[in-house]
């Protein structure tokens, strides 16, 4: 049968790939410590899950409006001005199946073919596959661990076109760890007030900051960043809900009308019930997610200091999300237990094949001198799994 295009040219996500590789090695026996997984090991917080229960047995189990229930499209609008300090309307808000598909999405309502879209690297591995579905055209901006892997204002403005129609800000990042200060955000949106560049300001990993690291939205740094921004932001990291598929845009009423437009040829409306759970999520206390934030700054700061302290690895410690990003390049160029090691791909397959530690290269990510582990896993498995590195390399 025959296979389009657009399909055929669509790689695998690299993360899926590894994590799939992983359990395929477990099935066979293989006692695998993956580093792999792109979300928390804790369970959904019993509220939420009764939240949704209650839902269901009340009969919330229909279509419901395609941008999202009225009664979550206001919680969140609350959450985004209690919070984030931006005065967005309920109206002003999708609710999307997933934050993936507000990403997605977004770039379909605001990208015409042959507009131009900047990624500072490291990226997450969907964002130019997005762009490149909407006709787009990815524009790396290569960024380096002397800034912290952040882009500059000097950066952008050297890749600025009369094509550029829209710029990824992915902070809490995936898959560097790193945060943007409010200085450094307003230094950013001040490079693109001459321009009509519209903001895509992904906040998925919001509430998993550590250290002195506080949370900004881009959006909330100036007038005209609140105009020229969509918000992204979801529930899959913070609440544990990755399976629930909940993510939302907010934004310029044009653009978040746009959005709806089309998805209520795609997807129609996110699932009635998990909607319910969400406003209790959104709701709560935040106690659930503080316990789970805190346990993953420890295991980040641990996993940094035992991955420096291996020869020819350099990790800055995360400030955020749930993931080490360590340049691992000294170690290209060898041979190791009879795998030639050239790249970050090389280095990934064979300490999996070799060692059985599952981590993900950083070429897909766009900086092909790192490879990612998340610290979403127990503190046994990060132990054993670094022990394990240490030793494959030590060969």
């Amino acid at each position: 049968m025959k296979v389009s295009e657009r399909a055929r040219n669509v790689p695998a996500s690299a993360t899926i790939a590894v994590t799939t590789r992983a359990r395929q090695l477990k099935a066979q026996g293989q006692d695998v410590v993956s580093f792999g997984a792109g979300e928390p090991d804790f369970d959904t917080p019993d509220f939420i899950k009764e939240a949704a229960i209650e839902a269901m047995k009340a009969g919330c189990t229909k279509y419901t409006a395609t941008p999202g229930v009225p009664l979550l499209r206001e919680a969140i609008a609350r959450k985004l001005r209690a919070e984030n300090g931006l005065d967005y309307s309920a109206e002003q808000v999708i609710v999307n199946i997933g934050a993936k598909h507000s990403v997605y999405e977004a770039m379909q309502a605001v990208l015409d073919p042959g507009d131009e879209v900047l990624l500072p690297t490291p990226y997450w591995v969907t964002y130019p596959e997005a762009v490149k579905l909407a006709g787009g055209v990815p524009v790396n901006i290569r960024t380096d661990q002397s800034n912290s892997y952040k882009a500059t204002p000097r950066q952008i403005e050297q890749v600025l076109t009369e094509k550029t129609a829209m710029i990824v800000i992915n902070s809490p990042n995936n898959p560097g760890g790193f945060s943007y200060d409010r200085q450094e955000l307003t230094a950013l949106a001040k490079v693109l007030e001459p321009t009509k560049v519209t903001v895509l300001s992904d906040e998925i990993y919001e509430k998993l900051t550590y250290g002195r690291s506080s949370f900004v939205s881009f959006a909330a740094v100036s007038d005209d960043a609140f105009e020229r921004t969509l918000t992204v932001n979801g529930l899959s990291k913070a609440f544990a809900m990755t399976g629930w598929r909940l993510g939302y845009t907010a934004g310029p009423q044009e653009v978040i009308k746009a959005m709806g437009r089309l998805q209520s040829h795609m997807t129609q409306n996110a699932v009635s019930f998990a909607q319910k759970a969400a406003v209790a999520a959104l709701e709560s206390d935040g106690r659930a997610v503080e316990a789970m934030r805190s346990e993953f700054e420890r295991r980040g700061k641990y996993m940094a200091e035992q991955l420096n302290s291996i020869g020819g690895i350099d990790c800055p410690e995360p400030t955020g999300a749930f993931y080490s990003f360590p340049d691992v390049s000294a170690h290209y160029g060898r041979t190791i237990g009879g795998a030639s090691i050239k790249g970050s791909m090389d280095f990934a397959k064979a300490l999996l094949e070799q060692a059985l530690v599952a981590v993900v290269p950083g070429e897909p990510f766009g900086c092909d001198s790192n490879v990612r582990l998340s610290f979403a896993c127990s503190m046994d498995q990060i132990t054993e799994g670094l022990k394990r590195l240490r030793k494959w390399l030590d060969h």
